[in-house]
């Protein structure tokens, strides 16, 4: 008979306390456990001799906190952090995570909840290589055929095992392209990709969340084969346990172990034209000149790929025949009170002068022409290009694309599993990067432009804000001034659908700035897998025109508010049609988003002094309410808007690839809308007043998608014009009343990091719904003129 080898044992053998640290000794491993405050925990686990402990991706130096106690009996280990309470079976090494009234938040599974599996790592033998390019949509791809490997130690594949609530839903893994409403029943791929950005944390509407230390390829799971989070390739099992108490408390907590969110210019919340590609100096000059002349809003143009010279892929200078006077270009763009930003890639043509300086460094990735982020040198080197390139001439902001930097899902023509692009990723890119870190590379690229840009300006005068649009992050990554872009999606009603929820999903990760390509990247039915729009006649079309329209609308009230894709141009003046007024529609938003700047930019500020997001789930804002859990069509705009956008169309129906659309009959212009109970609601354009806890049938004429105000609420707002520089008019108040109501008015100088020294104003407003009057910082307000809502 075969012989059964026991399983291994998690009976804790020891227990010790040193200083701020309590170690557990099992039968095969160590469990460490670092209290970091009232309500935060690192949880490590290694069956080693010894923790790991090198850089931590994304997270800040952990201070000591040593106000927690624990005691022992035969059974259990209780860890008593004030907030938060640990209890651990000495049998299994199991741990129960409560609150300080005794109630269990988060329970791992009993036995076998935390399983290492030991293999070896490799990297390639470069000298051996077999390389191959391939043009992608995506730009230019090096792909290995074939390489010899060396081993280069070991890591392990980790597997944490827990359970959680039937009625408990999770946000958060970053940004999905599926749509997900929740995470709950789900199996979910973590890796970087065009349109994936995977970030390790996850957070639960019973108020905690877990962040795992892992810069890895990671799978959650939560289906019949069980409820766990699995990495591809740690030193260590490591992660983070937060008790909030609630969601916006999670996101607190974050914040706390992996840095503030910068404030970005205020011209970033303004309209940012994009387009594949503008070709020209004089093109980019006329967009910007004809936005001006028509009288619509717009504070940045985009200068997408191929700024470069030809045949020059990634060289970090401007195409001198294209762009003969950059700095004259900008320069004019700033009189109009326009800023630029310019597309940047990671990777670089070898026989480029920015490619033979990388190369003569050694500051290449194994294998690729891309520049290896994880050094400091050469994050230094590439700023130092930039520099030299492009910042020299007065460049705003960074568009830094293809930022994962390898998309293996990319070179199919039909859209491989999801299975499959995990696989490729996991072993394509760890020919370049290291198994552990291979999710890793835009937090580092990141880190180069913010930390470069900050130095530049360390004894200049006039320091810009990063700003950093980017199309991959990690944990941390709010710290460098980045804004996350979907990627290259492609133009359909349920890919307008899903991206509400990939932004939601997003931002519950701990990131607040997302926005999208308006209209989406792909209009038009391509070969590939991904260039699958529906829409082959483009803006000729009406039918894409409704869609662009309400896809406008919705990204009014993103945090930012940006227009860009191929196949289309998308200055709003191409959807003037006779079909429709879509055109009208487009301005008449535009002006609504410039008019409530003062709002969005005191959003702005709470995001950097209290550690806010801008647009949550409802669920955030109404924890208690377990039919919000899963509705992901609304969403709140700060604590005072909530969003709903329409996801189908209402009056022109497409009719199949290369038609046109055909007017809907009995066109109905409404769209359900949940009001959450125990407050009113107020429709934002008619000032109707709604009860809360129903369901109603909203008005969504072609102008405009329904928006809801919370009773309560006190909205400042400012005349509409043409760029953010140029809002220079006084703020006035709107107040929707029926509840007590506060709101914090932030204001800066707008630019420049002299906030981070107290340069900067906070005006405490507050609505007393008993009294009918306004008090400004406590008196009676004589400073605004305010008009109530509804009067």
């Amino acid at each position: 008979m075969l012989t059964c080898q026991s399983e291994k044992s998690m009976m804790i053998t020891d227990v010790e306390r040193k200083d701020a640290l309590l170690f557990l000794k099992t039968k095969e491993g160590m469990l460490r456990l670092q209290p970091l405050s009232e309500r935060c925990v690192r949880v490590t686990y290694t069956e080693r001799s010894a923790f790991f402990e090198n850089e931590n991706c994304g997270i800040l130096p952990l201070g000591e906190y040593d106000k927690w106690t624990f005691s022992q009996n035969d059974t259990f280990i209780n860890v008593s952090l004030g907030e938060l309470d640990l209890h651990i079976d000495c049998n299994t090494c199991s741990i129960s995570y409560l609150d300080k009234n005794g109630k269990i938040l988060f329970a791992e599974k009993k036995e076998t909840s935390k399983e290492l599996d030991e293999f070896p790592v490799y990297r390639i033998d470069e000298g051996s290589a077999v390389k191959t390019q391939i043009d992608t949509a995506d730009g230019k791809k090096e792909l290995i055929r074939d390489a010899a490997r060396i081993q280069t130690g070991t890591a392990y594949h980790t597997r944490y095992h827990f359970c959680l609530d039937e009625a408990e839903d999770l946000y958060g893994l970053g940004q999905h392209e599926e749509g997900f409403s929740s995470l709950r029943g789900k199996r979910i791929y973590l890796h970087q990709a065009n349109r994936k950005i995977a970030i390790p944390m996850f957070v639960s509407t019973k108020g905690y969340g877990i962040l795992f230390n892992t810069g890895s390829p990671a799978v959650f799971n939560d289906n019949e084969d069980g409820t766990y989070f699995y990495t591809e390739a740690d030193p260590q099992m490591d992660f983070f346990f937060m008790n909030g108490g609630t969601p916006d408390g999670v996101i607190g907590l974050y914040r706390s172990l992996t840095g503030k969110a910068v404030m970005l210019p205020k011209w970033a919340f303004g309209y940012i034209q994009s387009q594949e590609r503008y070709e020209t100096q004089a093109e980019i000059i006329s967009v910007a000149e004809e936005y001006r002349k028509r009288d619509i809003g717009l504070d940045c143009v985009v200068l997408d790929w191929f700024s470069w010279p030809e045949g020059q892929w990634g060289q970090k200078t401007f195409d001198a025949d294209r762009f003969p006077d950059p700095s004259a270009m900008i320069s004019d763009l700033h009189d109009s009170h326009v800023h630029f930003m310019i597309s940047v890639w990671p990777n670089t043509e070898a026989d480029t002068v920015n490619g033979k300086e990388f190369e003569s460094k050694g500051e290449f990735l194994p294998g690729v022409h891309i520049y290896n982020a994880f050094m400091q040198e050469a994050r230094e080197t590439y700023w130092e290009q930039l520099t030299q390139g492009l910042f020299c001439h007065g460049v705003d902001a960074w568009w830094c694309d293809n930022s994962e930097p390898v998309t293996p899902e990319w070179n199919y023509m039909v859209r491989p599993e999801n299975s499959r692009m995990y696989e490729d990723y996991c072993r394509i890119v760890a020919d370049h990067i290291p198994a552990e870190k291979t999710n890793t590379f835009g937090y580092y690229h990141a880190q180069g432009i913010y930390e470069g840009q900050r130095s530049y300006y360390r004894d200049k005068p006039n320091e810009k804000r990063v700003i950093n649009l980017t199309r991959n992050t990690y944990t941390g990554g709010q710290k460098f001034g980045i804004i996350l872009w979907s990627g290259d999606i492609e133009a359909t009603w349920d890919t307008l659908r899903k991206q509400i929820a990939a932004g939601l999903n997003f931002c519950a990760s701990g990131f607040p700035y997302w926005t999208v390509d308006i209209g989406a990247f792909f209009v038009k039915r391509g070969e590939q897998w991904y260039w699958k729009g529906d829409y082959d006649l483009g803006a000729e079309d009406p039918a894409y025109c409704e869609l662009f329209t309400r896809w406008y609308e919705w990204g009014a009230f993103l945090p930012v508010f940006r227009g860009h894709g191929t196949d289309v141009r998308r200055e709003l003046w191409n959807f003037d049609r006779p079909e429709a007024p879509f055109y009208d529609a487009l301005v008449k938003t535009n002006h609504l988003r410039y008019r409530l700047m003062p709002y969005i930019y005191s959003l702005a500020g709470m995001v950097w002094l209290k550690d806010r997001l801008i647009m949550r789930p409802l669920s955030f804002m109404f924890p208690d309410d377990e039919g919000l859990r899963t509705v992901f069509d609304q969403y709140m705009f700060g604590d005072e808007l909530m969003i709903c956008p329409v996801t189908e169309p209402m009056f022109f129906e497409h009719k199949g690839h290369g038609q046109k659309g055909e007017s809907i009959k009995d066109v109905s212009t409404f769209r359900k809308v949940i009001l959450p109970e125990n407050t009113g609601w107020y429709d934002l354009y008619t000032e109707k007043y709604y009860e809360g806890g129903q369901c109603i049938n909203a008005d969504a004429p072609l102008d405009h998608i329904p928006v809801f105000v919370k009773a309560g609420s006190i909205i400042p707002e400012t005349d509409f014009a043409c760029s953010t520089e140029e809002q220079t008019g006084p703020v006035t108040i709107t107040v929707y009343p029926g509840a007590d109501g506060c709101f914090t008015l932030y204001e800066d100088a707008g630019d420049g990091y002299t906030y981070e020294k107290g340069d900067y104003k906070l005006t405490e407003l507050r609505w007393s719904d008993q009294e009918k009057t306004l008090y400004v910082n406590g008196q009676i307000n004589d400073s605004y003129k305010v008009r109530i809502a509804g009067e």
